[in-house]
């Protein structure tokens, strides 16, 4: 699956995307995967409360299934204005 990351969260990990090839069933095991890759993740995902995730373009939790997934996107709630 494609797995982008947005704003703060692309600055540190470094990679706009990237293509994952993951066993994970929810986006929460795909984060504890990411993180265990190396440092930068670590610290990309060390607060989930900071962050939102969309799964192929949708809103979702962090307990989403993965199943069937096409695309993850990982970003910083936006604020209005």
């Amino acid at each position: 699956m494609d797995v982008l990351y947005f704003a703060w969260v692309r600055e540190r990990i470094g990679l706009p995307r990237e293509r994952v090839e993951s066993q994970a069933a929810t986006v929460a095991e795909l984060v504890e995967e990411l993180r265990g890759r190396e440092e930068r993740y670590e610290v990309a995902f060390s607060d989930l409360s900071a962050l939102r995730v969309a799964v192929d373009q949708e809103l979702t939790d962090f307990d989403a299934p993965l199943q069937g997934a096409r695309e993850v996107a990982f970003f910083p709630p936006m604020t209005g204005g």
